[in-house]
């Protein structure tokens, strides 16, 4: 008797809301249609939600925007261009009303405004959903409240039961479009999760992220298209043991040897040092939280798919590849032979020339594990830099 298959993933939309005229931005136009890194602040909302498993999208846009937002959405699959209402709870509510005639089974609600959204952030909120027809990310207050009295110092406000609330917030299609509809059109929602509460729905809270700030002022624009830092820098260290009929993988470049490295994916040592340094210079954790080895999908995938991501979130973030240094240790095979076609091959994932990267090798003078030859080892330091 088999197993039943699993249920499939659950359909994912999302509303956008950039119907407002964003003045206090201090751009010429309203501040979603501004420019933002390399792109506009519109398309990299829209970006970052698609990469994360969204799938269509209403866009709720200011009457009279339809040709520059089409223009800055041009190639993005499953978006639908939705003149927005005179609030932002009419604006949604159209959105979702454009979705309806062939409802998702989640919907997230967006602000435009927050252009940069981790994927880890949809992840959580969907998890979430599991449980509670709604689900937003939130963030600790850390400055001391009060509550003002006029241009007095009023009561204190308790800080440990306070949140800052971020967009996207998430929802079951069926309950937020049935909170919306049963809204009172006096009334003004200040979000989506005070909708789906008055009409009698738990929201549940899930960890936000500081890259989900709003674009508010002038000065976010200046601050937000830049890196924080101009340069970072990362180290990866790695271990494969050798084992007979393994193939023998290094720096993306296949080895005739007489054994080969061990592990769930190709077990390419050197291009797993390298991603460990990229994502440790963005502080995006370790090769293992991204392509877990208990996780069946990476069976033996190759490892250029990793560096392949790691390079993404790092352009992500801001930075392209300065130069990574690379050292294997091992007494067998010669790397010396194989150097060139080496950094050809890094350089190409990495999306960089031969000359920002290095491969060296060195022995342990026969000691230890890889002086027995038992397995490779593999150091490396990226540096990257702000774009």
């Amino acid at each position: 008797m088999t197993d039943a298959s699993p249920p499939p993933a659950p359909s994912i939309a999302a509303v956008i809301v950039a119907a407002g005229k964003g003045l206090r931005a201090g751009q010429p136009l309203p501040k979603q249609f501004a420019p933002y890194r390399d792109s506009t602040v519109l398309r990299s909302a829209v970006e970052a939600l698609a990469g994360a498993g969204v799938t269509r999208f209403a866009v709720a846009i200011p009457e009279g925007a339809d040709e520059i937002a089409s223009n800055i959405l041009a190639g993005i699959d499953g978006v639908m261009l939705v003149t927005g209402g005179a609030t932002r709870q009419e604006s949604v509510a159209r959105g979702l009303e454009a979705l309806a005639a062939d409802a998702p089974d989640l919907v997230l609600v967006h602000d435009a405004a927050r252009p940069d959204c981790p994927p880890d952030v949809v992840v959580r909120l969907v998890d979430a959903l599991a449980a509670r027809p709604g689900a937003i990310p939130v963030l600790p207050v850390v400055d001391s409240m009060v509550v003002a009295d006029g241009d007095l110092m009023g009561a204190n406000a308790e800080r440990e039961k306070l949140r800052r609330v971020q967009t996207p917030q998430a929802f079951r299609f069926g309950d937020i479009l049935a909170a919306h509809r049963a809204w009172p059109g006096e009334l003004t929602a200040g979000d989506d999760a005070q909708v789906l509460r008055a009409f009698g729905g738990d929201v549940a809270l899930v960890d936000g992220d500081e890259r989900l700030h709003k674009l508010t002022f002038a000065e976010d624009f200046v601050t937000a298209s830049k890196p924080a830092l101009s340069v970072r820098v990362g180290s990866g260290y790695d271990v494969h043991r050798l084992a007979a009929g393994e193939e023998l993988w290094l720096c993306g470049v296949r080895i005739d040897h007489d054994k080969g490295l061990a592990g769930h994916s190709d077990a390419d040592v050197g291009l797993h040092a390298v991603v460990d340094a990229v994502l440790g210079a963005i502080a995006q954790g370790d090769i293992g939280q991204h392509f877990p080895p208990t996780d069946p999908q990476w069976k033996g995938a190759p490892s250029a798919r990793f560096v392949e991501h790691a390079v993404k979130l790092a352009s992500e973030a801001g930075y392209v590849i300065g130069n990574v240094d690379l050292t294997l240790i091992c007494e067998a095979p010669k790397i010396g032979p194989h150097r060139d076609t080496m950094r050809a091959r890094l350089a190409e994932l990495l999306d960089a020339s031969i000359e920002q990267v290095s491969v060296k090798a060195t022995t342990t003078e026969k000691l230890g594990f890889t002086g027995r030859g038992e397995g490779i080892a593999a150091q490396a330091v990226a540096t990257l830099v702000a774009k």
